[in-house]
């Protein structure tokens, strides 16, 4: 599904507005995500695309890109086959968009304030 818009603090999505960190997924979203580490993204912070599969995980670092996402984490993604885009959350929600039209079987990890 794709995101409807982006503003600092939230999303909307399927006409959904969401005001807490959240994944998205080939089959729905995950609201009120949040990290084991705070702004540090990890591998135990990802289940749920493990599980799911996409072909490619779209992270959105927050409007002034404050998440991180460790070497470790980048590398259990390459290795599970996911191809992986780290980007400011405004640029990441057009690259979600810009994939899921390409019929990419894609999902995004979006960190919506800092």
């Amino acid at each position: 599904m794709p995101i409807d818009s982006y503003a600092f603090g939230s999303m909307v999505v399927d006409g959904k507005a969401h005001t807490a960190d959240l994944i998205l997924l080939p089959d729905g979203v995950r609201p009120d995500w949040w990290r084991e580490k705070g702004h540090s993204l990890s591998v135990g912070d990802l289940q749920d695309v493990f599980a799911a599969g996409p072909d490619v995980l779209v992270v959105g670092t927050g409007a002034y890109g404050v998440m991180t996402v460790p070497d470790a984490t980048r590398r259990a993604l390459d290795e599970a086959g996911i191809e992986t885009v780290v980007e400011k959350t405004g640029e990441a929600v057009e690259r979600y968009n810009a994939l899921l039209a390409e019929g990419r079987r894609v999902a995004g990890a979006f960190h919506l304030t800092c």
